[in-house]
């Protein structure tokens, strides 16, 4: 399923109202406590390019703003697919 893309307003828009405790750019550690993931799961994002990120050494710095469009992105993808879901149909022989 192809990625929602985010526009710039709406990403402009989110961008003051979520994670507005962290600074621009964010490290792994921060990275995790935003998500709620665990370290692994956060370089998993990272390698595999879900989050833009540039490489410092062996440091990682992410900008806030990608932080941002993966949530918009997942999140949008999600619903999507949630509202594509048939609802259960009930079992034969089934007590009402």
């Amino acid at each position: 399923m192809p990625k929602r893309v985010v526009s710039e307003k709406e990403l402009t828009a989110c961008y003051g109202l979520m994670f507005s405790e962290y600074p621009d750019i964010v490290n792994i550690r921060q990275l995790q406590t935003m998500l709620g993931i665990s370290r692994h799961a956060a370089y998993d994002l990272l390698g595999e390019g879900e989050i833009g990120c540039i490489k410092l050494g062996n440091a990682y710095k992410i900008p806030k703003v990608n932080v941002i469009r993966y949530v918009l992105e997942t999140s949008a993808a999600r619903a999507e697919r949630v509202s594509h879901v048939a609802p259960p149909v009930p079992r034969q022989g089934a007590a009402s």
